[in-house]
């Protein structure tokens, strides 16, 4: 199998409880006996859909095409991944609970947001790597002052000028902690932020997360410009999961009017077509088709040249903005003076 069929395989797998045709087209693979097992754990590991492939595959009752010890591996780590995630919940509740008692009100984003509002069938389903959430600007350092008194601390220190405050972490407590101010790049951020998405927040006992519409939106735009999928125009299948899940609650077409529409249509036409469904909703046009042809010729490509392209571009623009502007200056001299990152750059492996 190429890289490309197994990433159409995981992608279609990841739906048949909820799209049929996908579920037949599945299970006459699993069937054909010639499916590279350790090709499909090593992609669906490195999208971190792995435990939610196992949770689709297991609900749908095909587990008995697969060899045993693979089934035994798939349930340990999903097991891990569910402890995890309880934990991650209870942790974010004691982080709600603190700032509500201070009058912040955090909105929950991303993975977090999406356990506490219960979107997945089996909270393991969905691999977190922090907590993130978005308070206003004026509660911001409240925010992270009220954490660091309850125990909270930094390792690192990071430009003013970004999205987020610095990682908080605490000891005994499994995830790290993200606070925003802007859930994407500045530049964009007037046509997303904490004014446009407050009205439409979702409350579930006690805790505030995003409207189904604004978390589609989170979740194609952090992707397409905070990670620069647009301009590779590649695909990651645990936000295109993501998607695919609030868009089957989501029943609001987001507006050709929106600014970033096409940032946001582009993507979840490529995530409509890897993941072989109509519950991904978007507008054909020229722009969209052209996206979708280039990305899914470029799967399964190294695209070294664009990564050297793209990372020339930031450095440069960082350099030119710290002539005039003195939060990119410190996140220059940062750099600058930052051995660990000097050391990378140079390709020299950390110390672990």
């Amino acid at each position: 199998m190429t890289y490309k069929e197994i990433l159409f395989f995981i992608g279609k797998s990841l739906t048949i409880n909820h799209e049929n045709h996908n579920r037949v087209l599945v299970e006459e693979e699993l069937k054909s006996n010639k499916i590279d097992w350790d090709a499909v754990v090593k992609v669906s590991t490195s999208h971190y859909v792995f435990p939610a492939l196992y949770c689709n595959l297991k609900k749908a009752d095909f587990l008995h095409y697969l060899p045993d010890d693979l089934v035994e591996y798939m349930k340990r780590i999903t097991d891990l991944n569910r402890e995890r995630n309880q934990q991650i919940i209870e942790q974010a509740k004691e982080i709600n609970d603190l700032l509500l008692e201070n009058h912040i009100t955090p909105i929950f984003l991303k993975g977090t947001g999406n356990l506490l509002e219960d979107l997945y069938d089996d909270i393991t389903e969905r691999m977190v790597g922090d907590i993130d959430f978005l308070v206003s600007e004026e509660n911001l350092y409240k925010a992270n002052k009220t954490l660091l008194n309850a125990g909270y601390y930094t390792t690192s220190k990071k430009n003013k000028g970004h999205r987020h405050l610095p990682r908080l972490i605490k000891r005994n407590r499994i995830g790290a902690v993200e606070i925003h101010k802007e859930i994407i790049k500045k530049k964009y951020s007037n046509h997303f932020n904490f004014n446009s998405v407050y009205h439409s927040i979702k409350n579930k006992k006690g805790a505030r997360f995003l409207s189904n519409k604004d978390k589609l939106k989170l979740v194609v735009l952090s992707y397409q410009i905070n990670d620069f999928g647009y301009y590779y125009k590649n695909i990651n299948l645990k936000q295109g999961y993501d998607i695919f899940l609030i868009s089957i609650k989501n029943k609001e077409l987001i507006s050709q009017e929106f600014t970033l529409y096409k940032y946001f249509n582009s993507y979840m036409g490529l995530c409509s077509i890897v993941f072989n469904t109509k519950q991904i909703r978007y507008k054909k046009n020229k722009h969209v088709n052209s996206y979708i042809k280039i990305g899914l010729n470029r799967i399964g490509k190294k695209n070294r040249f664009l990564k050297f392209i793209k990372n020339w571009q930031s450095r440069t623009n960082l350099l030119y903005k710290s002539f005039y502007n003195q939060e990119s200056r410190n996140l220059l001299f940062s750099k600058i003076f930052n051995l660990i990152w000097i050391k990378n750059k140079l390709g020299f492996k950390p110390n672990l």
